[in-house]
């Protein structure tokens, strides 16, 4: 049986070994080389690193018995293309969904990052950014000496904290996910006021950045979490079980 496992999380790493245990052919697709280089390589497992649109998410689905689509919980882009991918394909699709977190009572809770940071506009104090590189041009109308994104070390990462003006001094390039420690301890070393964040759930470290946040008086910032639905990672193995 081929399955393909469209992945860059921790879940979907662990679900796939799970999926190749059983004795699945299993290509697991990522879209950068640092989510290969965590995928690591397991036997009964082939990784693809870049970039796919719908049409080569289609081609590559061709043959396939399953479409598990393990991505990040606000990738929405990718879980829309693939969804349409294994629809074209004539594949099953699970969503494979982390479970949403509760957010702690005093969070400031917005639509975007266009919305954080209209209301940082507002609010003095230096802000944390863990909500990804993607999201910097949103806070481009903020004084960037009040910015610290915290972003992955890689050179993409570096690239858009430059291309956003960013001093190279706050530039945070780690990779996750954090201890209560180490947030607490980031929090302190650059008097953070406020921290914007996405709501990844527990393999995201979002509740250890939210009690850092209590513990220092940090105003927390959360991006609302698209809604949708998925399911857990052993209603997918039991349809593999099935399957084979």
């Amino acid at each position: 049986m081929k399955a393909v496992i469209f992945s860059g999380t921790t879940e979907g790493r662990t679900l796939s070994r799970a999926v190749a245990a059983l004795g699945a052919d299993v290509t697991v697709c990522v879209a950068t080389d640092l989510g290969a280089e965590e995928q690591g390589c397991a036997p009964g497992i082939t990784v693809r690193a870049g970039r796919l649109d719908a049409g080569e998410m289609t081609a590559l689905l061709q043959g396939a018995a399953l479409c598990v689509d393990a991505t990040h919980p606000y990738a929405t882009e990718a879980t829309r293309n693939i969804r349409a991918a294994a629809t074209a394909a004539g594949v099953a699709y699970h969503r494979l969904l982390r479970p949403a977190s509760d957010l702690p009572a005093g969070s400031v809770v917005l639509e975007t990052a266009a919305q954080a940071a209209a209301y940082l506009a507002a609010k003095p104090g230096n802000v944390l950014l863990a909500t990804g590189a993607k999201e910097l041009p949103a806070f481009a109308a903020l004084d960037s000496a009040r910015l610290y994104p915290r972003v992955l070390p890689t050179l993409a990462g570096i690239t858009a904290c430059e291309a956003a003006g960013i001093p190279h001094r706050n530039i945070i390039a780690m990779q996750g996910p954090f201890t209560l420690e180490l947030n607490v301890a980031l929090l302190r070393q650059f008097a953070i006021a406020a921290m914007v964040t996405k709501d990844g759930g527990a393999a995201g470290g979002f509740a250890e950045k939210a009690e850092a946040a209590a513990r220092c008086g940090v105003q927390l910032i959360v991006l609302r979490r698209p809604e949708e639905q998925g399911e857990n990672a052993e209603t997918i193995l039991q349809r593999c079980r099935e399957l084979l």
